[in-house]
């Protein structure tokens, strides 16, 4: 691999022992994949952020990084936390765990990273531009830079992404090169897609047969940013995809190659199956949307369901606080709160320890969080569309 003369004298140790080890990670890297040579990164977001992933070992890891005065040289944000860093205790998250997770942001925060903790940085104030060279983590976040913004990152695990914002660069490769971009699956839709669910149900299926392939979506009439948001999450947690197009829909279809692609074709029939497939519980204990985390206008859809009701079970919407603050202006969090649900900033159902707080059944409209609630969290899924899911609880 070319290096310049700058990153040279990182791999030599001249700009401190932390530089010189987390540059070495990205060169082998960027030597296991082939890269040319390094590339400037517009932005970073870093994953391995709730203590219940990285434990104590990854504390100690971030802890250390802190102490030998090692900053971020782009804009960085972080993955979700394991809890609501403001409402913890109001929400009844474990005391014990509470105390490491601040001290997890504590490091985070000493590097220069902005602490808002979320899987939608982009509607956050981490927004790249078409084409930008980034390093993301967070698989969701992954998957809509490349395919709704037109962005270009590979999915970088947690170390790599820590080393690209502390260095500014990370390596060439893979989905960074146009070349990488081109899709080589066609999944023809055939069916109406009419909740957020319904994307997320597509977007598991698709993951499923095409694994980390680039899939061209066909047939898919409409879809706003946030049913984009569903079906990319989906697809990054069943699968490995880190980028796929829809026809007349995301920004590069028109650029790409797309003749002579195998193709699958997705019916009423195969969404149908994955619903079935996902619902392994009956009657939620809680209801927790907003997987990747919620939208504003998310928010609005659930206080407009909400209001004037009583809920018999609580309900959360995940989000990220720039979110909550917004919603708190519209008085969409007065309307969710009187009714006796949540909005809860930071974090999310899949990174949180809801299995310590009494859950055991929790009712999602995301296929991300039906596919990982069951293995990470010990929970028995209620998959289904936000209207079935609230009619279920007031």
């Amino acid at each position: 691999m070319h290096l310049t003369k700058e990153e040279e004298k990182i791999l030599d140790g001249e700009e401190g022992e932390v530089l010189e080890r987390l540059f070495r990670l990205l060169v082998r890297l960027g030597d296991i994949y082939g890269a040319e040579k390094m590339i400037p990164v517009g932005s970073v977001q870093v994953a391995g952020v709730s203590y219940k992933s990285v434990g104590d070992p990854g504390l100690a890891f971030l802890e250390d990084m802190a102490s030998k005065g090692a900053k971020v040289k782009v804009l960085t944000y972080l993955n979700p936390a394991g809890m609501d860093l403001e409402n913890w205790e109001k929400l009844g998250f474990p005391k014990d765990f509470a105390k490491n997770q601040i001290r997890v942001m504590d490091a985070f925060k000493k590097m220069g990273i902005v602490v808002t903790s979320t899987c939608t940085p982009y509607l956050a104030g981490n927004l790249p531009r078409f084409r930008e060279h980034i390093a993301w983590s967070e698989s969701s976040a992954v998957s809509f830079s490349n395919s709704v913004i037109g962005a270009r990152t590979n999915r970088e695990g947690g170390p790599s992404a820590l080393a690209a914002a502390l260095c500014g660069r990370t390596p060439n490769y893979g989905l960074h090169l146009w070349e990488k971009r081109q899709p080589n699956v066609k999944i023809n839709v055939d069916v109406n897609l009419d909740f957020s669910s319904d994307f997320g149900a597509l977007g598991y299926f698709v993951g499923k047969q095409v694994k980390n392939k680039i899939p061209y979506f066909t047939g898919i009439k409409d879809a706003n940013t946030d049913q984009l948001k569903a079906l990319g999450a989906a697809m990054a947690a069943s699968g490995a995809v880190a980028l796929y197009h829809v026809e007349n829909l995301t920004p590069e279809t028109d650029l790409v190659e797309k003749d002579g692609l195998e193709t699958i074709n997705v019916s009423k029939k195969e969404l149908d199956e994955t619903y079935e497939k996902l619902n392994s519980g009956k009657d939620p204990d809680i209801v927790i949307l907003g997987c990747p985390h919620a939208s504003l206008r998310e928010i609005s859809t659930l206080a407009d369901k909400l209001k004037g009701k009583h809920l018999k079970k609580p309900v959360w919407i995940c989000t990220s606080r720039m979110m909550k603050e917004a919603a708190d202006r519209m008085g969409f969090t007065e309307i969710i709160e009187k009714a006796g649900g949540n909005i809860v900033a930071d974090t999310c159902m899949v990174v949180s320890p809801i299995e310590r707080m009494g859950y055991k059944t929790t009712g999602v409209n995301s296929g991300k969080a039906a596919n990982y609630l069951p293995g990470f969290c010990k929970q028995d899924v209620v998959f289904a569309n936000i209207d079935k899911l609230v009619e279920g609880q007031v």
